[in-house]
């Protein structure tokens, strides 16, 4: 089995629990739409959740698998650095979706 890209094999770390740790995305800060306008990061329309990459679960999460696109709100976060790359450890319960690339064609359509 080779390892999958998306995730960070090696992490000096072994997740306890329901915990989720996740790369965040693109860089924060300023943004563009879909029509290329600039958004900047001091703009705030509301509350505005990040997708992130999964890359460790603990031994009780039940509905993430390393590699799995999820999304969270960026406010409710702990932060930490591992060889110099920051990452996010949420709680499964803190996850509000998994993107669908994953979603079996013969199940409900609900993931969590």
């Amino acid at each position: 089995m080779t390892a999958d890209p998306n995730t960070d094999s090696g992490l000096p770390i072994r997740l306890l629990h329901d915990r989720v740790l996740v790369r965040v995305e693109g860089p924060e800060g300023e943004r563009r739409s879909t029509a290329g306008i600039v958004i900047p990061a001091t703009a705030s329309v509301g509350r505005r959740l990040a997708w992130a990459t999964a890359v460790g679960v603990g031994p009780n999460v039940r509905s993430i698998v390393n590699g799995d696109r999820v999304l969270f709100d960026p406010e409710e976060r702990s932060e930490v650095e591992l060889h110099g790359r920051d990452y996010v450890l949420l709680r499964e319960r803190d996850v509000h979706a998994v993107a669908a690339a994953r979603v079996e064609t013969d199940g409900t359509g609900l993931y969590l």
